[in-house]
């Protein structure tokens, strides 16, 4: 599966630790990140992360370009809810309008990387065929 990681100033520390804790389960998964968020998660995990710009820089809009391109199958996107950033409701939107999983915590990030660890998550290659 392709995941996309993002997450927010306050919440990179705990990106970096949730990537450590699962990082058996990531490394055999193709796995994008925004520039800090992927530098950050990749130097204390080894894990081979494709980078994009920082999400300040356009990372997100690379991220949602994929997301578009039905190229991501699952976002973990740790976000500030006391700071809301300009392109998080378009990118959540995009989740929705193409059906990808996505968890906004640590919570549903456990429960989904759970998932994926079991194959719950390949219905998707049943709902659109076009992803195999």
């Amino acid at each position: 599966m392709n995941i996309a990681i993002i997450a927010h100033d306050k919440k990179k520390e705990l990106m970096v630790q949730f990537c450590i804790a699962y990082c058996g389960i990531l490394s055999r998964h193709n796995l994008c990140a925004t520039g800090t968020t992927g530098k950050l998660v990749s130097e204390a995990t080894g894990l081979n992360i494709q980078k994009y710009l920082s999400g300040s820089q356009g990372g997100d809009e690379q991220i949602s370009a994929r997301i578009s391109c039905n190229e991501i199958d699952l976002l973990l996107y740790f976000r500030d809810p006391i700071t809301p950033q300009p392109n998080e409701a378009n990118l959540l939107r995009l989740c929705d309008v193409h059906n990808i999983p996505v968890a906004t915590n640590i919570a549903t990030a456990e429960a989904l990387i759970h998932s994926l660890e079991h194959g719950d998550l390949d219905w998707r290659n049943i709902v659109n065929p076009k992803r195999i």
